[in-house]
């Protein structure tokens, strides 16, 4: 006889609310009908997986081994049923995502308007920074970062390549000449962001860190954008925070004869599970597809 998966997730609200009449009031049962439903289950499993006390509940060893499997199964079950679902009402549900500031509002927000009117039943619950936020902790679907991935038990998935562009205004230019080499940029003022006294660059396929100076520094990139659109100096930047400006001439690539600046990718983070949920895979493959486009030379 199949597990019955309405045990199964009577079960883990029991967990989570820590006693029989808490998880019966959540599914509109009696304490007695909690008891009997969650002992058919144990002996289906032949274990016992809660001690029961008059005040609490507390998991036996088995029941400690149960839960990670039980949850499996209660997310297997979401994402089928909202697979089928969606084929023929669209997408549902919470949409939570993360980004920086910039990828956030060039990227994120018109993917996301365009999905929620394809989509009327979907919401979109946006978190914009430029640190690195807890998706974990802080319930999110899918993060969006640009920055060197370090090894951790996320799901990483690439989106695009999003190389590095050392860039400067016209203006900036016209008075203060184009740096060729590397060795240049230290007659050059550099907009730095606070804490990064270095920029990396590939030579013969090597990175090397060249250490800048400059009169500004700022703690956002945005901030960095702004001076060097203003004709502060040089920037570092990457190529989705100047897609728009090397387009229009608001801002000039600079290619140095000995030196590539780093190459990085846009990624989409996920917490660490199995199944993917349709409105994350969705969004996922809308951004892939807007960012199809041509990437500069050094990009390629």
């Amino acid at each position: 006889m199949p597990m019955n998966l309405s045990d199964v997730a009577l079960f883990c609200a029991i967990v989570a609310s820590g006693s029989l009449s808490a998880a019966g009031r959540q599914a509109g049962l009696s304490p007695m009908a909690v008891s009997r439903r969650l002992a058919a289950l144990e002996r289906e499993l032949g274990v016992r997986l809660i001690h029961r006390t008059t005040r609490s509940v507390a998991l036996t060893a088995d029941g400690e081994t149960f839960l990670p499997l039980a949850q499996t199964m209660l997310d297997a079950r979401e994402a089928a049923t909202a697979t089928f679902s969606e084929q023929h009402e669209g997408l549902s549900g919470v949409l939570r995502v993360t980004a920086s500031h910039r990828i956030g509002r060039a990227l994120v927000v018109p993917l996301a308007v365009r999905l929620m009117a394809e989509n009327p039943r979907l919401h979109v619950d946006l978190t914009f920074s430029d640190g690195i936020v807890d998706i974990v902790a802080a319930g999110i679907d899918v993060a969006i970062r640009v920055a060197t991935l370090q090894a951790s038990e996320l799901v990483a998935v690439p989106v695009a390549d999003n190389p590095r562009i050392l860039c400067a205004a016209p203006a900036y230019l016209a008075a203060h000449g184009f740096p060729g080499r590397l060795a240049d940029l230290d007659a050059h003022a550099c907009l730095t962001l606070h804490a990064m006294e270095a920029w990396t660059f590939r030579q013969a396929g090597h990175p090397v860190a060249k250490r800048i100076k400059g009169q500004l520094s700022a703690s956002s990139v945005d901030a960095v954008h702004a001076a060097c659109i203003a004709g502060a100096g040089l920037a570092l930047l990457t190529y989705w925070d100047v897609a728009q400006d090397l387009a229009d001439g608001t801002l000039n690539n600079l290619a140095l004869e000995d030196a590539e600046p780093e190459h990085l990718a846009i990624w989409a983070v996920l917490p660490t599970r199995q199944q993917m949920p349709a409105r994350v895979r969705r969004f996922i493959d809308g951004l892939k597809t807007e960012l199809v486009v041509s990437l500069p030379a050094q990009g390629r």
